[in-house]
């Protein structure tokens, strides 16, 4: 449904947001926190689903999210873009409900949904008036206890794969740029380069035996995390949860797949030609720290400092002093999620279409003058602390998106990753452990050219024959 290089088009409920706002911001009294806890419940069922539950009476409604550890990191070798093929399969129907009847289910009753495939997991949610919890946590069983995985259905959906992989990327300018290509140059494990989208071969060969089994192997209680979030009394969601949820039978999970990602030695430098682009553009990519190390979040502040807002240092050389482009984006698994939504490796990244008039090379130079500053010498305190407070405000926005999606989101993501959902509630402690001396250290160690992978897009004319160049 969602295709994956947009993020979901988000929206916010007034009066939620602005009470996480004074929570989060307002000056505490003596002796108290101005941190803001998240209400969390965390536990499994005997088939190992892991159920998260954060009730809030602030609006009545209600988010259920359903969240499988099956991302297209981790699909079947020969099968480029299989887990994303079956995140379309699963709105096909299910035991009690035919093809597309759960969108009419949950649209007739007053929600929105959607679902989306990402490095790590495949997602499912809804947002519904509160009185309609039940409802949509027996439709989510439903399908999880039985989908209508049919050959009519599968060839169907393959069509509407294939057709959005050639409207999204394909035959649109930058299509790919840089969300898709750039894993692609940046990294050497096939299981972080492959195309994600998937090879149109890839998607047209897929069989429908290997798509029940892949069904039957990944969507599954134990390889899955639900998340409620909202109005509603936690008992009464335990009951319904495990009347729902509790007979679905557990699988035969693989081993998990080595995505170990070897350290990068050397720059790397790509050219790729784009017929349907009026302008170059460029992306340099840096390998991150592992996650939830100190250097981890320390990047998550360095981020805040380089790229995020018009404050940051990049924005300001590049588009505010030197007028390279009118714009720039990037971050930490910026264009599908957040730096807490993945699990394997992961890039930092930044990203222009510019001005034909100036030169990659000089953009390079610029950004790498830049990055220098904050290699070559500690950050002051206060501008830590500036971007602590970019960071936090960042954070508790994404805990409010789409009326509590954003923070059933981090609950899944953190149940299905780290075993503790309430981590949610450590975020930013961690960012404050961070000291100019650690972001130095880490920008030493990570923000050098030979851990930077650099894509080039030729455009128009300049891009010749289909086809890419490495350098």
């Amino acid at each position: 449904m969602h295709h994956f290089k947009k993020r979901l088009n988000l929206i916010a409920i007034a009066g939620f947001l602005l009470l996480l706002h004074v929570l989060a911001t307002r000056s505490p009294a003596a002796g108290q926190s101005n941190s803001f806890t998240v209400p969390v419940t965390y536990y499994k069922l005997a088939n190992g689903l892991r159920v998260a539950l954060s009730p809030d009476p602030t609006a009545p409604t209600v988010v259920i999210a359903v969240y499988y550890r099956i991302g297209f990191r981790v699909e079947p070798k020969d099968r480029t873009g299989f887990a994303h093929l079956f995140e379309h399969m699963m709105f096909q129907g299910s035991g009690n409900l035919g093809k597309m009847e759960f969108i009419k289910l949950v649209q007739a009753n007053g929600g929105i949904l959607n679902g989306s495939t990402r490095f790590d997991f495949t997602n499912y949610f809804e947002l519904l008036p509160s009185n309609k919890l039940e409802t949509a946590l027996w439709a989510e069983a439903d399908r999880m206890k039985g989908l209508a995985v049919t050959e009519e259905n599968l060839k169907n959906q393959q069509g509407v794969v294939s057709n959005e992989v050639k409207v999204n990327v394909l035959n649109a300018p930058y299509g790919g740029f840089p969300w898709l290509w750039m894993p692609q140059y940046a990294n050497e494990n096939w299981y972080n380069s492959h195309n994600f989208y998937g090879e149109l071969g890839d998607i047209e060969n897929a069989k429908l035996a290997e798509v029940q089994q892949f069904f039957k192997t990944y969507y599954a209680p134990n390889n899955a995390a639900l998340t409620v979030v909202g109005d509603f009394d936690a008992s009464d969601a335990k009951s319904m949860i495990a009347k729902y949820f509790g007979s679905i039978p557990a699988s035969q999970l693989p081993p998990p797949p080595d995505l170990t990602e070897p350290p990068q030695r050397k720059e790397k430098i790509a050219t790729r030609p784009d017929h349907l682009a009026n302008r170059p553009a460029l992306a340099f990519a840096y390998h991150m720290p592992p996650r939830n190390s100190p250097e981890y979040y320390a990047m998550g502040l360095l981020d805040q400092m380089l790229v995020q807002g018009d404050d940051s240092l990049l924005y300001q050389e590049l588009v505010k002093k030197r007028g390279f482009a009118g714009g720039l984006s990037g971050g930490i698994n910026s264009d599908l999620g957040n730096m807490f939504d993945y699990s394997g490796p992961m890039l930092w990244e930044v990203s222009l279409i510019y001005d034909p008039t100036a030169k990659a090379d000089e953009i390079l130079s610029a950004a790498d003058g830049v990055i220098e500053g904050l290699r070559s010498k500690p950050v002051a305190q206060e501008d830590l602390d500036r971007n602590l407070t970019k960071l936090r405000s960042s954070l508790y926005d994404s805990i409010t998106e789409l009326g509590g999606f954003g923070r059933a989101n981090l609950l899944a993501c953190f149940a299905l990753f780290d075993d503790n959902p309430a981590r949610i509630n450590t975020l930013e402690s961690e960012f404050r452990k961070v000291t100019p001396a650690l972001l130095q250290k880490t920008a030493r160690e990570y923000l050098l050219k030979t851990n930077r992978t650099v894509l080039e897009i030729e455009p128009g004319a300049k891009a010749g024959a289909a086809g890419e160049e490495k350098k």
